[in-house]
C-alpha cells in the first residue's frame, strides 16, 4: 500500500512539475506527404500537419500527443478551410530539413527541432520561427497553454487584430482577445468586444498574415516584452494558424476574407444614415423623429427602438404601454421611408408565463453548468437562461422566433447586443459552462469568443429566412473571424469626447482590414453629450463609414442632427446628403468587398507600401479605390496636415490639384472634412433621397477627374434589394479615363443583365488642363453644358446615353 502511495505521489507530484515548465517538439522523426498534406513526426510524440490550402496559404496544425482531433472551426462557412487546386507542389528531404515548396511560398522544417521558416520564391525569410511552437500543460484545467513564437523581421510593422483601440501600428503592444463588455473604454484598453485574431505583418516591403484560429482566450505580443520576438500564445485548443502570403497588405486582408468568407451584399437602404437612441419611446416618440427628419429634409432610411421597446425586457414582445400596435406603426414608418430595427439580447427571462422561455426550457435549449443546472446570470430583464447557439437546433429555432418581429410586424433589421456574453456583476458565464459547439462539445473557456458571432448567426438565419425575398440587415457587437458572413458592426459604448472620435477612425480602418468591414461607431459618442463641432466631425468621418448610425444613452442628451442647433443641423445634413449622392460608389466599394474580400476602408500603408513614410499614418484612409478621407479631430481646428500618397491628387472642394508623396494642408471648416480624389477617378453619384427608393433615379452623375495617362474605375449595379444579382441580374461597367494635355477619352465597358433606372449620365469634368471645345459620344457630335455643384464649383459638363462606349473631350 505505500508503494501504491508513493507512486501516486510521484506521478501527481510530476503533473504539477510539468505545468511549470515549457515544452518543446523533440526530433522530427519522419515527413509524410498525403496529397496536399504533410505530417511531421517528433521523438517525443508531438506531430506538425502542414496543409498547403492555396500556393500563398499553409495551415500548422500541432498536437502533442495522441491523434489529431476531428478538424472544426466556425471562422469556415463549412467547418473546413476550402482547398484550391495546385499547379505546383514539390515536397524534399535534406539531410537537416524538409522542404516544401508551390508557385509562391518555400517552408522549410526543421529535423533537430521543428522549428519553421517560410520564404517567398526569391528567398526573402517573410517568417522565421525563434521557439516555435511551444506549451505548458495546465493541471487546473487539463488544457495545453499553446505557445508560437517567432523572430521579428528587419524593420517589422504589425496590423490588424480586429477592434484594439490603439495606434494603427501594433508594434511594442500586447493584446488579449477575450470578448469583453468595455463601457466606456479608451484608449488603450484590451479586451473589447470582438475576437478576430488575424494580423498583419509587414518587412522589406512585402506582407503576410497569421490567422492563429484559437477561441480560447488568446494573448499577442508584437515585440513589447522582447524587442526581437512576436509572440501569440492561448489557454486552451490547438496551435493552429494559417501564414498567409501578399506580397502586398491588400492582398493578405483579401486572401484571409475570401478564406473567412465575406458577406453577402446588403440592402442598398442599410448604407443610408440610421437613427438610434437607447431608447426612443412610446410611439408617439418614435413618430415625432420620424417627422423631424422629414420636416427637416434630412435623408434618414432606419429608426431603431432599444431594449423598452419590449414588455420588461423580454425579447421577441412588445411593450403594450409604449407600442400597443406595433404593427401598424412599423408599417407608417414605412409609408414614410423609415425602416425599423429593433435589438434583440441572448438573455432570456426566467418567466413561465413567458412563451420564448417556456419553448426553450421545454426543448432544452438553454447552457447548462457542468453538473447539469441552468446557466443563470442577471441582465437586463433580470435573472435569465441563455441559449446555446452552438447547436444547430438552437439557431434553427432562434430563428424562427423572427417570424413575429419580421414577417408578422414588418420589422426590416435586427441588432444584437450584450453577446460577449455579458452579465451583469460577473462580466461573463462561469468557466464550467457547457456548450454543444455543433457536435464537439466545450466548456465556456473555448466557447466563449464564438458565443456573439453564434447568435448573430442564427439572428441573421432568422432575419433572412422571414425577410425573403429581401435581403436581410443584422448588428452585432460580438463577433469572431468569418462574424462578417452573418453580420454588420459597431464598436461598442464609445464616449463623446474628441479621443474618441480619433478611435473610431482607427478602430473602423482596423476592423475593415481584419476581413470585417461593415463597421461604424456611434456617431457623436454613446456615453455622455458632445458639443455641436464634435458631433459634426463625426457626422463628416461617418459619412464614409459603411455602417452610418447616431447612437446615444438616454442618461444623456438629445442627439439627433437638429439638437444642437440651426447652424449646426445645416452642416450635420451637408455631410448625409453626401453620403447618399455617393452611395452608388459606396455599394460598388461593398460589391468588391464580397467578390474579392477588398477592405473597403485602407489604411495609408495598403495604399503604397513601398513609401515607408505610410507606415506609421493613422488618420488618412481610402473609401474604396478613389477617396481619400482625413478626418479632423480637434476642436477649434480649420483644417490639418495630412500625407497624401504618391500620385495626382484633387481637393474635393476645390478642385485643386496635388502630388502626393508628400504632407499637404487641407483648409477644412466645420462644413467641410479633408477628403480628395485621386487623379483618373471616375465618381459615380446619385441625386440625393430623403431614403433610398424615395425616387427613381434618371440620370446619373459621373464626376470624371483627369489624369495625364490612365486610369479605370467601376461602377456595379444591381436592383438594391432582393437575389436577382444572384441570377445574373447586375451589371458591372468599368471606366477608362486616358488624359494628354489636349485631349481626355472617357470609354465605358459593360457586362451584365441589369438595366438601370436611369438612361443618361451627366458627366462633370474636373481638373482639365485645356478649355474643351469639341464633345463626340460614339462618334456623333455632344452638346456641352456647365454644372454647378454643391461645392460652388462650376465646370464643363455633358450628358450622355447610359450606353456610350467612348466619349472624346478636345
Amino acid at each position: 500500500m505505500a508503494d501504491n502511495i508513493q507512486e501516486l505521489n510521484y506521478m501527481v507530484n510530476d503533473l504539477a512539475a510539468r505545468s511549470r515548465q515549457e515544452l518543446y517538439p523533440g526530433r522530427v522523426l519522419s515527413g509524410e506527404r498525403q496529397g496536399t498534406d504533410f505530417i511531421f513526426r517528433c521523438d517525443n510524440g508531438v506531430q506538425l500537419s502542414l496543409q498547403v490550402i492555396t500556393d500563398k496559404v499553409l495551415r500548422f496544425r500541432y498536437i502533442t500527443e495522441g491523434i489529431f482531433p476531428p478538424d472544426f472551426s466556425y471562422a469556415f462557412a463549412n467547418g473546413v478551410p476550402a482547398r484550391q487546386e495546385l499547379e505546383f507542389l514539390e515536397f524534399r528531404e535534406k539531410p537537416d530539413h524538409y522542404r516544401i515548396t508551390t508557385d509562391r511560398l518555400i517552408c522549410v522544417v526543421d529535423k533537430e527541432n521543428m522549428r519553421t521558416r517560410v520564404l517567398n520564391r526569391s528567398g526573402l525569410v517573410l517568417t522565421d520561427d525563434e521557439k516555435g511552437f511551444h506549451w505548458e500543460y495546465d493541471y487546473d484545467s487539463g488544457n495545453d497553454l499553446v505557445k508560437m513564437s517567432k523572430q521579428v523581421q528587419s524593420g517589422a510593422h504589425y496590423y490588424g487584430l480586429g477592434d484594439k483601440p490603439d495606434n494603427m501600428n501594433l508594434r511594442g503592444k500586447q493584446f488579449t482577445n477575450w470578448g469583453t463588455d468595455t463601457y466606456g473604454y479608451q484608449k488603450g484598453s484590451d479586451p473589447l468586444y470582438k475576437n478576430i485574431p488575424f494580423f498583419l505583418a509587414l518587412h522589406q516591403k512585402v506582407a503576410h498574415g497569421i490567422f492563429f484560429d484559437n477561441t480560447f482566450k488568446a494573448s499577442f505580443d508584437f515585440a513589447a516584452e522582447r524587442a526581437d520576438v512576436a509572440s501569440f500564445w492561448a489557454q486552451g485548443g490547438e496551435m493552429n494558424y494559417y501564414f498567409i502570403y501578399g506580397p502586398s497588405l491588400m492582398e493578405v486582408t483579401e486572401e484571409y476574407t475570401r478564406l473567412t468568407s465575406p458577406p453577402e451584399l446588403p440592402p442598398l437602404w442599410a448604407l443610408g444614415y440610421q437613427q438610434c437612441k437607447w431608447s426612443y419611446f412610446p410611439e408617439s416618440n418614435v413618430k415625432a423623429i420620424a417627422q423631424g427628419f422629414r420636416d427637416r429634409k434630412i435623408p434618414c432610411d432606419a429608426i431603431y427602438l432599444d431594449i423598452d421597446y419590449m414588455d420588461g425586457y423580454r425579447c421577441f414582445t412588445w411593450s403594450p404601454t409604449h407600442f400597443p400596435e406595433p404593427k401598424r406603426m412599423v408599417q407608417e414608418l414605412a409609408q414614410d421611408g423609415f425602416k425599423t430595427v429593433v435589438i434583440i439580447d441572448p438573455g432570456i427571462k426566467i418567466d413561465p408565463d413567458y412563451s420564448v422561455f417556456r419553448e426553450g426550457l421545454k426543448n432544452d435549449y438553454f447552457c447548462r453548468r457542468a453538473d447539469g443546472p441552468l446557466m443563470k446570470g442577471s441582465v437586463w430583464p433580470g435573472l435569465c437562461n441563455f441559449p446555446d447557439y452552438t447547436r444547430p437546433e438552437v439557431r434553427e429555432w432562434w430563428a424562427g422566433l423572427f417570424k413575429g418581429l419580421i414577417q408578422e410586424v414588418g420589422v426590416k433589421g435586427v441588432w444584437n447586443d450584450m453577446n460577449e456574453p455579458a452579465v451583469f456583476e460577473k462580466g461573463t458565464f462561469p468557466d464550467d459552462v457547457r456548450f454543444g459547439y455543433d457536435g464537439h462539445h466545450a466548456s465556456h473557456k473555448k466557447a466563449h469568443n464564438i458565443y456573439g458571432m453564434q447568435m448573430a448567426r442564427a439572428t441573421n438565419e432568422g432575419v433572412k429566412a422571414f425577410s425573403y425575398p429581401d435581403r436581410p440587415f443584422t448588428i452585432t457587437r460580438s463577433t469572431y473571424a468569418g462574424g462578417q458572413r452573418y453580420s454588420s458592426g459597431w464598436t461598442g459604448d464609445n464616449i463623446a469626447s474628441w479621443e474618441h472620435l480619433w478611435l473610431a477612425n482607427i478602430q473602423c480602418q482596423r476592423l475593415s482590414i481584419s476581413g470585417f468591414s461593415f463597421i461604424g461607431s456611434d456617431i457623436g459618442g454613446f456615453i455622455d453629450t458632445p458639443d455641436g463641432e464634435l458631433y459634426v466631425r463625426w457626422v463628416a468621418l461617418g459619412a464614409f463609414h459603411p455602417f452610418f448610425r447616431t447612437h446615444s444613452s438616454g442618461d444623456h442628451g438629445d442627439q439627433e442632427p437638429w439638437s444642437f442647433g440651426e447652424h449646426y443641423m445645416e452642416l450635420a445634413k451637408g455631410f448625409i446628403e453626401l453620403r447618399y449622392r455617393l452611395l452608388p460608389y459606396m455599394y460598388t466599394t461593398f460589391w468588391q468587398h464580397t467578390t474579392q474580400g477588398t477592405p473597403m476602408l485602407r489604411p495609408l500603408a495598403f495604399l503604397d507600401q513601398a513609401d515607408t513614410d505610410t507606415y506609421l499614418r493613422m488618420a488618412e484612409f481610402s473609401l474604396g479605390d478613389h477617396l481619400l478621407v482625413c478626418p479632423i479631430t480637434t476642436p477649434g481646428a480649420d483644417g490639418r496636415w495630412m500625407y497624401l500618397p504618391r500620385g495626382e491628387w484633387f481637393y474635393y472642394y476645390t478642385d485643386e490639384a496635388k502630388t502626393g508623396g508628400q504632407e499637404v494642408w487641407a483648409a477644412a471648416d466645420l462644413a467641410r472634412i479633408p477628403l480628395f480624389i485621386k487623379a483618373g477617378a471616375v465618381i459615380p453619384m446619385f441625386p440625393v433621397m430623403q431614403y433610398v427608393g424615395e425616387k427613381v433615379v434618371e440620370e446619373v452623375t459621373l464626376h470624371v477627374y483627369f489624369k495625364q495617362g490612365t486610369e479605370t474605375s467601376v461602377l456595379y449595379e444591381d436592383g438594391g434589394e432582393g437575389y436577382g444579382y444572384q441570377q445574373g441580374q447586375s451589371t458591372t461597367r468599368r471606366f477608362r479615363v486616358t488624359g494628354s494635355e489636349n485631349g481626355l477619352l472617357l470609354q465605358q465597358e459593360a457586362e451584365g443583365q441589369y438595366q438601370p433606372t436611369w438612361t443618361t449620365y451627366r458627366v462633370v469634368l474636373h481638373g482639365l488642363p485645356f478649355q474643351p471645345t469639341a464633345f463626340s459620344t460614339d462618334g456623333q457630335p455632344a452638346e456641352a453644358t456647365e454644372a454647378t455643384l454643391e461645392t460652388g464649383l462650376t465646370l464643363p459638363a455633358v450628358v450622355v446615353g447610359a450606353g456610350f462606349t467612348e466619349l472624346v473631350i478636345g
